[in-house]
């Protein structure tokens, strides 16, 4: 596995998703399996916009000092990786719409073609309280991932978690996410004005 590369396509797709707002300064991960017992992801202190050698690190399954280092996202990122095999990259996003329309809804169905063709309609997914979310978090999204055969998570409040065997795929899926999530708003506002 050419980690080079690897690397060089995280950090690509990290600034193109932190232009779009996908990514806070601090806020968000992303990764890559390296190995069937491997992967790399994001350092704690990592900013989106400009990923390089320093803020990426490579964490073996088994937990070691490197673990200390690493994005508070990456037991999620183990817990998918280790169950799921279809998983090669994971990221967690934060789409301002489509965050922002799971707080009032309980599904997604987008109106526009390319969320209808590409989606289809996606549940919310509802952390409950946020107080443990992070304990719950790791075991309650890898199994949803099993369960509902989906490679997608909007999480209420929370966020995105999405994987691929593709890093391009996962990309575009999230990107239609979000604009059907937006036109979904816009649609809705428009007509909360509409007096006719």
């Amino acid at each position: 596995m050419n980690r080079a590369l690897l690397k060089n396509k995280l950090s690509t797709l990290a600034l193109s998703m932190f232009r779009k707002d996908f990514f806070g300064i601090f806020h968000g991960s992303i990764s890559a399996k390296t190995e069937s017992n491997r992967f790399i992801i994001n350092t704690k202190e990592a900013v989106f916009d400009a990923l390089d050698n320093n803020s990426l690190i490579e964490l073996y399954f088994k937990k070691d000092y490197r673990w200390n280092q690493a994005s508070i996202d990456a037991k999620i990122h183990f817990s998918i990786y280790s169950q799921i095999s279809d998983a090669k990259f994971i990221s967690f996003t934060m789409p301002p719409f489509a965050v922002a329309y799971s707080l009032e809804h309980n599904i997604i169905i987008p109106k526009d073609y390319f969320g209808y063709k590409e989606l289809g309609s996606i549940k919310i997914f509802n952390p409950k309280q946020f107080d443990d979310w992070y304990d719950r978090a790791e075991s309650e999204i890898a199994y949803y991932f099993q369960t509902k055969k989906t490679d997608i998570i909007v999480i209420r409040g929370y966020g995105v978690y999405a994987f691929n065997r593709d890093i391009h795929e996962m990309a575009k899926k999230l990107a239609i996410l979000e604009k059907s999530c937006r036109i979904l708003m816009l649609d809705k506002s428009k007509n909360d004005f509409n007096f006719d």
